[in-house]
């Protein structure tokens, strides 16, 4: 059993929880998400006013969207005992410089990009998780409830 209660391993049963939460938390997840983009969006006409394609814009906004599913199912898992708005942006700090930052690093080095823009990308992904965790716990999320 997960730490909330609710089975991870029982696939195609009457009691696969497994994404329930994010059909639970979807109000929370698509608000999330378009704080994402906002802050996207504003971190590109800053840089270089030019704004994407539809189609670029679509592709950001599934990505994001996955994002904030994520750390919701992150955030729902987060361990009881601390206090909630310290897990709130401590997930999304742990997940960036667990996962985020080496990737951005690794595909800028690959690419040759300037250690500059690399870490510009890096610090924009972190600033989008954490206003995705703080609209998430401001909003509040729902556990699955076991069956």
């Amino acid at each position: 059993m997960a730490p909330c209660g609710w089975s991870l391993v029982q696939v195609g049963t009457d009691t696969d929880h497994r994404m329930v939460y994010i059909l639970q938390n979807i109000a929370a997840i698509f608000a999330a998400t378009t704080v994402g983009l906002l802050l996207g969006l504003l971190a590109v006409r800053i840089s270089n006013g030019l704004l994407p394609s539809v189609s670029a814009l679509c592709v950001v906004a599934l990505a994001e969207f996955w994002m904030a599913c994520i750390l919701a199912g992150a955030l729902i898992l987060a361990p009881p005992q601390a206090p909630a708005w310290v897990m709130a942006l401590a997930t999304p700090f742990i997940i960036w410089i667990g996962f985020i930052a080496p990737v951005i690093a690794v595909s800028g080095a690959v690419s040759e990009l300037s250690s500059r823009s690399s870490l510009r990308t890096s610090l924009h992904w972190l600033v989008v998780m954490l206003a995705m965790a703080a609209t998430l716990q401001t909003i509040g999320l729902t556990a699955p409830t076991p069956a």
